[in-house]
């Protein structure tokens, strides 16, 4: 697949099923963009935003788009029909009816700004800086049993139980319910925006929901002087007491969503450093280089593909009318690839100057207010692997030589990232 496909090339394409862009999107999404930034598609009518600066004005526009659709996009659809120039009531009666309507990605203003406020007062930054303390700790004791035999499988051997008890820890999930937790999550076989199957089956949040409703019902009934009651006690910022279930959403929504994609960005960047031995030893020699590493592997490897929005009223994109009701993807993968925005962006630069513009965490009203915590577990876990090793190689048994790598990637159009990453080391 080249950048030369032509239009009929590219409505022959189905970005949302075809699984030979789970390997390797980018050049579609170029040929996608270079014919116009703002395009739709024609298996399932979504505008595809490609270009940065239309991604960018939407993401910050929640007047004209709602991201009720955030995740799921055209999946399942809108329950009822979108007729009208403004379809910002028919949204309101009906938004309960979609999937993840409770989670802070799909909420608008102004349930949205109080929620977010509410995170924010859960999450302080006496808080995320006694988790970071944390994490050197636990990336430690996660390493001894990684490290032990020689090779290990990087995901699930380290990724997902050192994101998942992060976030328990900044949570304040009690280290006793600390295995029960790594049991039910680490087990689920949910993925959002799976390509195949129902996205819903096995979903973490169920499991989420009780053992979050019990703890913060527990401390407000019984406070107590730890980090579980400081989240049943935050307030909306006009000073009233959310309900339960509020503080609950929020919770579970950084849990679930912020553990799936702290481990894409954790695995590509091991990935990275594995494949390439020049890269390796760049980093191994001087660390303070890895935090510009770690926004450039954002940038060139976005742990989320996309996000959704619908349009509530007819707006104008890029040059391109869209009415009302017209569902848009914003393509991050594609828009952290705009060459009129990034030079040279198929080549991965150590010291790109702006990779931090990337838009790997959204942008606007809903960017992740979890990307100063994957930072920060990027930055750790690099740094101790890095010490504890003094080479790290792909494993050539499980994925091949390196003239014919055999990866698999998460078959979902909303996450971009490895199943599994097997290494060497020494």
């Amino acid at each position: 697949m080249t950048d030369q496909l032509t239009p009929a090339d590219l409505d022959a394409v189905d970005f949302f099923t075809d699984d030979e862009l789970l390997h390797d999107p980018y050049d579609y999404l170029a040929a996608l963009r270079n014919e116009c930034p703002v395009r739709r598609e024609t298996h399932h009518d979504v505008v595809m935003i490609t270009g940065y600066e239309e991604a960018v004005a939407v993401y910050n526009d929640n007047e004209r788009f709602s991201s009720c659709t955030a995740v799921t996009g055209p999946f399942p659809g809108f329950p009822v029909p979108l007729e009208g120039d403004d379809i910002s009531e028919i949204i309101a009666q009906h938004r309960d009816k979609l999937p993840f309507n409770d989670q802070l990605p799909t909420l608008d203003p102004p349930l949205h700004t109080d929620h977010r406020a509410l995170l924010s007062r859960m999450i302080t930054p006496k808080r995320l800086k006694e988790n970071e303390e944390f994490m050197w700790r636990l990336a430690d004791r996660q390493f001894d049993e990684a490290l032990a035999e020689g090779r290990c499988e990087f995901v699930g051997d380290f990724g997902n139980p050192f994101a998942m008890l992060v976030i328990a820890d900044l949570l304040g999930v009690p280290e006793s319910d600390h295995a029960d937790f790594k049991d039910r999550l680490l087990n689920s076989t949910g993925t959002i925006g799976s390509s195949g199957g129902d996205t819903m089956h096995n979903s973490p949040l169920e499991y989420l929901y009780g053992k979050f409703t019990h703890y913060i019902t527990d401390r407000r009934e019984h406070p107590r002087d730890d980090v579980l009651t400081g989240l049943a006690t935050a307030l909306f910022p006009d000073g009233r007491t959310p309900p339960v279930l509020d503080v609950v959403c929020v919770a579970a929504n950084l849990f679930a969503a912020g553990q799936e994609t702290t481990v894409r960005l954790l695995s590509t960047a091991v990935m990275m450093i594995a494949e390439d031995p020049a890269l390796q030893a760049k980093l191994r020699a001087d660390r303070s280089l890895i935090p510009g590493f770690v926004e450039e592997a954002l940038r060139f490897e976005s742990p989320i593909r996309g996000d959704f929005r619908l349009s509530k009223v007819p707006v104008n994109v890029g040059g391109v009318e869209l009415p009302a009701g017209t569902t848009v993807m914003l393509n991050n993968a594609a828009a952290n690839r705009d060459p009129r925005r990034f030079t040279d962006p198929d080549t991965f630069d150590l010291h790109r100057s702006n990779a931090r513009q990337h838009i790997a965490f959204g942008r606007g009203p809903h960017s992740c207010p979890g990307a100063p915590l994957a930072r920060a577990e990027a930055k750790v876990s690099i740094n101790r692997l890095l010490d504890r090793t003094s080479d790290i190689r792909i494993d050539e048994d499980k994925h091949g030589p390196a003239d014919d790598r055999r990866y698999k990637y998460l078959p979902t159009f909303i996450l971009r990232g490895l199943t599994r990453l097997h290494i060497e080391f020494w």
